[in-house]
């Protein structure tokens, strides 16, 4: 193998957790070779994922914006768009930010290799391009960071024209008047809202009893009723039996034994590790049947030198949270040990209409672990940020000790809720003293705005302390 093949590390896969690592690697002068199979960098949450999702619902939001407020509506006038419309806002986002991102590994030298990975030895690995060609390289240190993909249950046929995933949605031309979401997870709840948001007729199917369990379930209530009230027909604890497509529609049979029919169905139930190419029996790793790697504290797989982040590794499945997982192995390959770790408490955003966004403990958790805890609120309809930008739906929850008055958990639910979460979220991670409810009272916030919201939360709930 020619000299020039070999490097240091290299990394698999160019999302967030690839690019956190070959930074970090990069920085600290080791030779890195990134390899992506796709035509340019960023990964499935520039292309797929994170990145068009949140544009198209900018997009919308923006549009019921126009459409609700009296000031443009005079003439009874309503802004209108069809999916495909809106997609070509999120392709120009996409746009910049590939050209963003190639621009960080020419800048800091990374070698781009494309095409598609597969082991051949411990420290050799495989690369065969579009054109059938391939080459091979080797390295002291691998870093699989290959994500993850929408899971597809055999017994349904993606090719059919009216049946979609989470990524094959990103490719709709036609223009439905009415679609199945079948998976009420983030995926599912953000796509319902973007639909919905387009005036498409919209049925979530949800496989379990509630609305994203794991929020705190005022919130996750909340986006029920917000659905329930714009129109979204959520059908809780019901599982497929068959999806069968015909030329105009799709027909899907429930266990329970309803029937639904629709213009076409968006599958977005689950996530596989994109692990099946990498032959990874070559090096002696074996993924679980989600096709997931399990790694230690340092993101080392069985093999010591071969590590994994990112969605591939499972939870927290975040985009934020891979580049930081990227940026720890870069550091552990470097200098032995990373200089910290993931943070406990990791923020949770979902981009529905409105925004959801927590961090910390939800109260179902505290009542279980018995902490005596009390609640600050806040509505957002009493503040004058949100009176003046319409935006009166929505609250910000704040639960702390009843004796120590620390945070334990923050629960937003509005528009920029997940912008609002991170000025409490800085209290929470303050040691000691310095994360009590009483920094908001004690703090002055400018007015108007958003984040007076804390301020009105944690009076409020020492208003309840007796």
């Amino acid at each position: 193998m020619a000299q020039n093949n070999h490097f240091d590390v290299i990394v698999i896969g160019s999302g967030p957790g690839g690019e956190g690592a070959a930074m970090g690697l990069a920085k600290s002068g080791k030779r890195v070779a990134v390899i992506e199979k796709e035509h340019s960098v960023g990964g499935g949450c520039t292309h797929w994922g994170t990145i068009p999702s949140k544009a198209l619902r900018h997009a919308v939001s923006r549009f019921i914006e126009f459409n609700n407020n009296p000031l443009f509506c005079k003439n009874k006038t309503s802004l209108h768009a069809s999916f495909s419309d809106i997609l070509n806002h999120a392709k120009s986002v996409i746009d910049k930010q590939t050209r963003l991102r190639q621009g960080f590994y020419d800048r800091n030298q990374c070698t781009l290799l494309f095409g598609l990975a597969s082991f051949v030895d411990e420290h050799t690995i495989n690369i065969t391009a579009e054109d059938g060609s391939s080459e091979q390289y080797s390295a002291d240190h691998f870093v699989i960071a290959t994500g993850s993909r929408p899971y597809q249950p055999k017994d349904i046929d993606f090719s059919h024209p009216r049946i979609y995933d989470s990524d094959s949605i990103l490719s709709l031309e036609h223009d439905p008047r009415h679609i199945i979401i079948y998976g009420a997870g983030v995926i599912g709840c953000e796509y319902a809202s973007i639909f919905r948001g387009l005036g498409v007729k919209t049925d979530l199917v949800n496989t379990r009893d509630r609305l994203l369990s794991f929020l705190d379930n005022e919130t996750s209530d909340a986006l029920s009723y917000h659905f329930w009230n714009s129109g979204v027909i959520i059908r809780n604890d019901e599982m497929y039996q068959t999806v069968e497509g015909s030329q105009d529609g799709v027909v899907v049979h429930l266990k329970s034994g309803k029937k639904m029919k629709a213009d076409c169905i968006l599958f977005a139930n689950g996530r596989s590790g994109n692990t099946d190419k990498l032959n990874l029996s070559a090096v002696g790793l074996e993924p679980d049947s989600r096709g997931q790697l399990q790694v230690n504290k340092s993101y080392q797989t069985n093999i010591e030198h071969i590590y994994a982040v990112g969605d591939v590794i499972g939870y927290p499945s975040l985009a934020s949270a891979a580049y930081d997982q990227g940026r720890f192995v870069a550091q552990d390959i470097a200098f032995g040990e990373a200089s910290s770790q993931l943070i406990e408490d990791i923020p949770t955003g979902i981009y529905t209409i409105p925004e959801i966004s927590s961090v910390g403990k939800t109260e179902q958790e505290l009542t279980a672990a018995k902490v005596p805890y009390e609640v600050g609120r806040s509505s957002f309809k009493h503040l004058a940020r949100a009176q003046i930008a319409g935006k009166n739906i929505g609250s910000l929850k704040i639960l702390f000790h009843r004796e120590t008055k620390q945070i334990l958990g923050i629960h937003c639910f509005g528009e920029r809720a997940s912008e609002i979460i991170h000025i409490g979220q800085a209290i929470m991670e303050q040691k000691g003293e310095a994360n009590t409810i009483e920094y908001f009272v004690n703090t002055t916030f400018n007015y108007p705005t958003m984040a007076e919201a804390y301020r009105v939360a944690a009076l409020n709930g020492l208003n309840r302390l007796f």
